[in-house]
């Protein structure tokens, strides 16, 4: 898997995204964010994460100052890795290894965050057990990113939720919405039939 992870990776086009419909990630957001994702890549390669793919010294030319940062891959990953442990929001991808299906579903359980997972199967029964037990917001079936469409609801659990509603979906209405509740009794009233009254005409 490994093997045909790399060379998809290898071709991705980092710029700007004036440069044309066939970019594939523009810059981080800071400085401070590029320093951080280029920190836990040392943190991974220090931990004895094996780093297939180093994209440490990209330089894009023409926006040397710019925050921009190469692609990553890490093979062997373990769950004691801080870049395991830590939401990097940057273009690095870790891969761990599990010797059997429960001991996957375990490292997401697991794991404190919640936003989004995902299985690729063909066994429906696979599929159905893993959407069933796995404590993460979002949920993937044969689908790489679990980012519902906008009328669905986006937002993970655990340390990946904020607040009370989610951001997408239902919830953002209900965000913005005053709820009423009717509570009513009617102790009496007609049993049968139907009644019409209408003034006498003069």
């Amino acid at each position: 898997m490994i093997e045909k992870l790399v060379p998809r990776i290898e071709a991705l086009k980092v710029g700007p995204y004036t440069a044309g419909h066939d970019v594939d990630f523009g810059p981080v957001v800071t400085k401070a964010a590029k320093e951080n994702i280029l920190r836990l890549v040392q943190t991974g390669v220090d931990q004895g994460a094996e780093l297939v793919v180093d994209g440490r010294d990209f330089n894009l030319q023409g926006y040397e100052d710019g925050f921009f940062v190469g692609a990553h891959l890490f093979d062997r990953v373990t769950p004691d890795m801080d870049i395991y442990k830590t939401e990097i929001f940057g273009p690095v991808l870790s891969t761990v290894r599990a010797a059997s299906y429960e001991e996957a579903l375990g490292l997401a359980m697991d794991h404190e965050y919640g936003n989004g997972t995902a299985i690729f199967t063909r066994d429906g029964d696979a599929a159905r057990d893993f959407a069933s037990r796995v404590n993460i917001g979002m949920v993937g079936i044969n689908v790489p990113i679990p980012v519902p469409l906008a009328y669905h609801t986006f937002g993970g659990w655990k340390r990946s939720g904020f607040g009370d509603l989610n951001q997408h979906g239902p919830d953002s209405f209900r965000f913005y919405t005053r709820t009423k509740t009717v509570t009513a009794r009617w102790p009496s009233g007609i049993k049968e039939g139907a009644a019409f009254n209408f003034k006498a005409m003069d």
